[in-house]
């Protein structure tokens, strides 16, 4: 097969295709009336006696998900042949995620003949609210560190010394295991949004529905919306301003912003906590020169996306309470410590605490050497 971004040829045999085919390009210049020529040179069964008709199909049409997978079906090879499969849908977690949930919600959204723009507005929504429990667990695993900060702050003033920095460490992570609180408790729910991010980055540019649909200012959803152009080529940039890519870093930047907020009062490693602040802030400027040039529906939906997340941290930071959290686990350790069957081992905390533990022990042997 041979595709670009929106249709594909596929040449087709009942036989498979020999090993070793070789696929070539050569792009002619403007002005010859071609694109560009593309070769392929391979070998399949032939039967020299005429017996045996050898069968090939072509296929010439869109790459559409639904159509390619309905024609997959009347090629002689059988269902066998997956033509839908020359359609990037990303990585193997990536792809079944647009499989089974993004382009079934497209598809079904389009359905209602609305704006293009409209249906990725709504897909938004729809997925947003399918990640807000994720959500949810993430933010209340932060505001129960925070919550936990007095008694943090203790540990840290009890061990001012940078040489006893294990020792605090130890005794933060006991703090921790204490009242059930892991500090990597927000880290699997945000993992869980990554693939369905990751799977718009691949669905927009590709989306054929998308081809030549306007929305606001953008004329064409699967190309940049240059609003702002110029003749010239500024490096990194080109010679024009995605509006919609500058929406997306905005909302990134304010989503930081809230992030950070969050993180600052949330006890951890200064260094680290350093580190992860200036990546945090330096992600919307990569963003911007990588998406300038990307089509204006994706990041369309990162705008979106940001904006809904923005507006969702306020309301949960609104709606919880520091205190109410702290008496809540503190109510929770009493219960336990009161009623040892409903003591639980926390196997992350104890295992990082027998880390540091074993650490220490290193660390004593190392100076005892010396």
């Amino acid at each position: 097969a041979f595709k670009n971004q929106f249709f594909s040829c596929i040449m087709i045999s009942t036989s498979n295709f020999q090993e070793n085919a070789t696929l070539s390009g050569e792009a002619y210049q403007k002005g010859k009336g071609y694109m560009e020529k593309l070769m392929v040179k391979s070998k399949a069964e032939f039967d020299p006696t005429g017996s045996q008709a050898s069968q090939f199909q072509f296929y010439f049409g869109p790459n559409d998900y639904s159509i390619l997978r309905s024609n997959s079906k009347l090629a002689n090879g059988g269902e066998k042949i997956k033509l839908h499969r020359v359609i990037d849908l990303g990585w193997p977690i990536v792809r079944e995620v647009n499989r089974y949930l993004i382009i079934p919600l497209f598809n079904l959204l389009s359905r209602f003949n609305m704006n293009m723009g409209l249906v990725i507005l709504l897909m938004t929504l729809i997925v947003k609210f399918l990640v807000l429990p994720a959500q949810v667990k993430s933010y209340m695993s932060s505001a129960k560190m925070r919550a936990l900060k007095p008694y943090v702050d203790e540990v840290a003033a009890k061990y001012p010394k940078q040489e006893d920095a294990m020792k605090k460490q130890q005794e933060t992570m006991a703090v921790y295991s204490k009242y059930g609180v892991s500090p990597m408790g927000g880290c699997l729910p945000s993992l869980i949004q990554m693939p369905i991010w990751m799977a718009f980055f691949f669905f927009v540019p590709n989306a054929i529905e998308l081809r030549q649909q306007s929305f606001l200012w953008a004329d064409d959803l699967t190309g940049f919306d240059d609003l702002l152009s110029w003749s010239f080529n500024i490096p990194l940039i080109g010679n024009h301003l995605s509006i919609f890519c500058i929406l997306f870093c905005v909302t990134n930047i304010v989503n930081t912003v809230y992030s950070m907020q969050q993180q600052q009062q949330a006890p951890g490693n200064e260094d680290a906590m350093k580190t992860m602040k200036w990546m945090m802030y330096l992600m919307p400027i990569i963003f911007f020169f990588s998406f300038n040039n990307y089509s204006s529906g994706l990041c369309y939906y990162y705008f979106v996306s940001g904006l809904v997340g923005i507006i969702t941290m306020i309301w949960l930071r609104r709606s919880t309470d520091d205190k109410k959290i702290l008496a809540k686990l503190e109510a929770d350790y009493a219960a336990r410590k009161n009623d040892p069957t409903r003591q639980k081992a926390n196997n992350m905390m104890a295992r990082l605490e027998a880390l540091q533990k074993q650490q220490e022990e290193m660390m004593r042997q190392q100076q005892n050497r010396k």
